[in-house]
């Protein structure tokens, strides 16, 4: 495995992590509410373990053949993000210093399976670590296959940590130094949820109809 391919991987990594998306709903939104931003991070790094671990077996190549086994995951995603969606907007009262909310109270590892729940079913995920991942491979490596696909998931997980990491940190500050931001954002947060649970689902309704 060259580090010309590491390179490329990690570049087009990068640029996946850095579009918004359900993960950035979820860290924004736990960057707000919750009293530290780690748990909802270590969930999201969790969910990209299980992928690497799936694709790293073989099972990714099994389903990245099935169309319809990807169909009902991506349904299964939407649901999820308009399920935390709606939970973001029927309790959107944000976090008072000291003071946690009824999601601050929820124990920390309840929010890491969320964050893990959030990361595993998303959709820019499940075709980076199913799709693409696997083409930055080499055969003639002396790494076996499976050590590749760790490695290049390692690479990913570490970048995606740091990354949501300072971008739930970077709410938190805004919204305690800005008290409308504060109110705004866990609203914010659930409506961009609920709106990709809606894309999702028309997307893949309309596939399903043509």
């Amino acid at each position: 495995m060259s580090m010309s391919m590491v390179a490329g991987f990690w570049v087009i990594a990068l640029l996946l992590i850095a579009l918004p998306g359900p993960d950035w709903a979820f860290t924004i939104a736990a960057g707000v509410r919750d009293r530290t931003v780690y748990p909802a991070v270590a969930g999201l790094m969790a969910g990209y373990v299980i992928l690497t671990c799936v694709v790293a077996a073989g099972v990714g190549a099994l389903v990245a053949s099935t169309p319809a086994i990807l169909t009902v995951l991506t349904i299964i995603g939407a649901a999820y993000l308009l399920y935390l969606g709606g939970c973001l907007l029927k309790r959107p009262a944000p976090v008072q210093l000291g003071q946690p909310d009824s999601m601050t109270s929820a124990p920390w590892w309840a929010r890491t399976v969320r964050g893990a729940g959030v990361s595993s079913l998303n959709p820019k995920a499940l075709i980076l670590f199913l799709a693409l991942l696997p083409q930055f491979t080499d055969g003639s490596s002396s790494w076996p296959v499976p050590a590749q696909v760790a490695a290049l998931g390692a690479l990913y997980i570490a970048t995606c940590g740091a990354f949501y990491t300072a971008v739930g940190l970077g709410a938190r500050a805004a919204a305690l130094t800005r008290p409308r931001v504060m109110r705004a954002l866990p609203k914010l947060s659930g409506a961009a949820m609920l709106t990709l649970g809606v894309v999702m689902l028309g997307e893949h309704a309309a596939l399903l109809v043509s």
